[in-house]
């Protein structure tokens, strides 16, 4: 356990402003793999080959619901008194077919990489990327940022963490820029809705805007423009703590995490998919192209400062992406749009203004959003 000065952090550190959305991020502080009492009582029942059995047989229920999806949403549509070719119809169809859709992704997704953030825990997270020196820290930071995949809420708590362990500014940026941009909810969602292509070039150049953004801050040695209080934090050498799990707590783990991730984004969920579902039944599908379309060169700046006051996460704003692709909006605009929002939103800025000074938040936001319009405007062109 890390040893802190006696200096204390400001009040509210750590909580999420104004319990928006997210909650309070349970996941950073407990660690994956620790039970809860109910699963603790079903770990001394269970052996552990009760448990894989039981998920396996839950995998095979998952399929069968999620191959019945198409026939069972124009089913529930097509019962209902609206007559079938108009904008309502479209829009209930789009709404029917993905909740369901998101929700079984959502589940199938947390929870496999709740399995394998049982092997990550926060503590393990700062170990490995304590004394990484700059560039490959970088990599390795963005990367973590995929499987650890820390939302606003816990920005802070984690920033406070790194530093303190001794990880240096540059490679600390670089896993905060990743872990809400490129985590397994994004992906997962992205390669389930609209294709393995789109996800893994979000993938590859999400992971690049993390890498480059963070290898330039460490670069200015800006650790002068952290707020006193942080500077001043001092903690034992990062250490990693042996985990010695069964298969069965790495299983909990994962329904654990189900537990906590889908009860803090459904609402955004819901709420995304609702405002997909409207772009995809009332806006005209030449509207949206003149407006995001590849003709628009002034459409990925526009869309990045639209995204800016937007608090939202992976399972609320891709579907509102798979809606805008499906009319016609340019792929490199949709990025962008989608990178804005959950890398440099206002929320996450005013979360960060607790252990980041003004000018180090402005560097920060200049450089991830440099990279932003960069992969906008690249894609636009390329495709």
């Amino acid at each position: 356990m890390h040893t802190v000065s006696s200096k204390r952090e400001p009040a509210g550190v750590g909580e999420c402003a104004g319990g928006s959305g997210a909650g309070s991020d349970r996941s950073a502080a407990r660690e994956p793999g620790l039970a809860v009492p109910e699963q603790e009582t079903l770990a001394a029942t269970w052996s552990s080959a009760m448990w894989i059995g039981a998920t396996a047989a839950a995998l095979v229920v998952w399929m069968l619901a999620y191959s019945q999806l198409e026939p069972f949403s124009n089913w529930l549509v097509d019962a209902l008194p609206i007559q079938p070719g108009t904008h309502l119809h479209e829009a209930l169809t789009f709404f029917a077919l993905d909740t369901p859709k998101v929700l079984l992704l959502l589940t199938i997704v947390v929870f496999g990489m709740g399995v394998i953030r049982s092997f990550f825990s926060a503590d393990r997270t700062r170990a490995m990327l304590a004394g990484r020196h700059e560039g490959a820290g970088n990599v390795a930071a963005a990367t973590l940022g995929i499987v650890t995949p820390f939302c606003s809420c816990s920005a802070v708590p984690m920033f406070i963490g790194f530093v303190s362990a001794g990880v240096p500014l540059g490679v600390t940026f670089s896993f905060l820029i990743a872990a809400p941009m490129v985590n397994e909810v994004a992906l997962g969602l992205l390669l389930g809705l609209v294709g393995w292509k789109v996800a893994m070039i979000y993938l590859g150049f999400g992971l690049a805007v993390a890498i480059v953004s963070g290898w330039l801050i460490g670069q200015l040695h800006l650790e002068g423009w952290l707020e006193p209080w942080v500077r001043d934090l001092r903690t034992a050498p990062a250490e990693m703590a042996a985990q010695r799990l069964t298969p069965a707590d790495r299983i909990m783990a994962g329904l654990d995490a189900m537990r906590d991730i889908i009860g803090r984004v459904w609402l955004w969920m819901i709420i995304g998919i609702g405002a997909g579902a409207f772009i995809h039944g009332y806006v005209p599908t030449e509207l949206l192209a003149s407006i995001m379309g590849h003709d628009a060169w002034w459409s990925v700046p526009a869309v990045v400062l639209i995204a800016v006051p937007i608090y939202s996460n992976a399972a609320g704003i891709i579907p509102v992406v798979e809606a805008l692709l499906g009319k016609g909006a340019a792929l490199g605009t949709v990025l962008a749009f989608m990178m804005a929002v959950t890398a440099i939103s206002a929320p996450e800025t005013i979360l960060l203004r607790r252990v980041l000074s003004v000018r180090l938040i402005a560097v920060f936001i200049g450089v991830v959003t440099v990279g932003i319009l960069a992969v906008g405007y690249l894609f636009n062109i390329l495709i």
